[in-house]
């Protein structure tokens, strides 16, 4: 009897997804709180150094270090950098917009992600899925309120997005010849490196709570990783990615229970917008997998 496929276990990994989705809304949380007492550079060098805790035994469980040898240096140098940068927009946001509001903006990277495919991943995209993108900026618009003051905050969380957008193009052409421990082990190293020559002039000596917060951060984040890393391993994409959305609910309840923070008809509006978009464009996805596994000799494109 031969042991079932990680395709084959869409259950897990939909429970590995819900669980890194948590996960990640706890460390935001967090970031929110660490923002209002410590500075950008010094919450994503914790987020990045002490993630190494959990991603290192990840590793090990996984095949060991010797997966860590790679001839893409340069690769994962530029997609710690891209990462990296939208990792402090986002936790400047965090700091300055409500959470939901935050993540809400985030869920247009799928958007983004079918917009630059073609130019960066050479995929084509047909009509059905550039409606879908044209659907989602609107969405994104009514979140950004063009008829009023844009924030500032809201703007930065869009750079993020847009960052996080090309990280997944870098992490797609990386995944050809690396596998996903060696992704999230240069990562976290270059991250943790590139924070730590900012870190000196960003420094404020936490106390005993502080410490507890910016180490819980980067665990958090560590786990959240892997257990997202493992939930696309055991099941398709198609299946895994929308349970993504149940960040929002989670973003929303966290940041009314500790902030007061309630989603106004704008930030409601244009997330549902987005969300569909999003969804829409994952059934396109599935699709148009299922149909190029049938037709393998076919470009497919919707």
């Amino acid at each position: 009897m031969s042991l079932p496929r990680p395709a084959d276990r869409p259950l897990a990994a939909i429970s590995f997804m819900c669980i890194a989705v948590l996960l990640f809304a706890v460390m935001d949380a967090l970031v929110k709180h660490a923002a209002a007492r410590y500075g950008v550079v010094q919450i994503v060098f914790f987020r990045s150094a002490f993630a190494f805790l959990p991603v290192a035994a990840y590793l090990a469980r996984t095949g060991g270090f010797a997966q860590l040898k790679t001839h893409r240096f340069g690769g994962h140098a530029l997609r710690a950098g891209i990462g990296l940068s939208a990792m402090f927009c986002f936790f400047y946001a965090f700091g300055v917009l409500p959470l939901a509001d935050v993540v809400s903006i985030g869920f247009a990277a799928p958007i983004l992600l079918t917009a630059l495919a073609g130019p960066l991943l050479g995929e084509r995209v047909g009509w059905r899925r550039w409606s879908a993108v044209i659907a989602g900026f609107l969405g994104v618009l009514i979140m950004l309120r063009p008829t009023g003051e844009i924030a500032f905050g809201s703007l930065i969380a869009l750079a993020g997005t847009f960052g996080y957008t090309l990280t997944i193009v870098a992490i797609r052409q990386l995944s050809r010849t690396e596998s996903a421990g060696t992704i999230v082990f240069y990562f976290s190293a270059l991250s943790t490196l590139g924070a730590g020559l900012l870190l000196p002039f960003d420094w404020r000596t936490p106390d005993a709570a502080g410490w507890g917060v910016l180490v819980a951060i980067g665990l958090l984040g560590g786990f959240a990783q892997i257990f997202m890393t493992r939930a696309f391993a055991l099941g398709p994409a198609s299946v895994v990615a929308p349970f993504d959305y149940v960040a929002i609910l989670w973003a929303t309840l966290l940041g009314w229970s500790f902030w007061g923070e309630v989603p106004d008809e704008a930030t409601a509006a244009g997330a549902a917008v987005v969300v569909a978009s999003g969804l829409y464009i994952l059934r396109r996805e599935a699709i148009r997998a299922a149909q190029a596994a049938r037709t393998p000799e076919m470009n497919v494109s919707t």
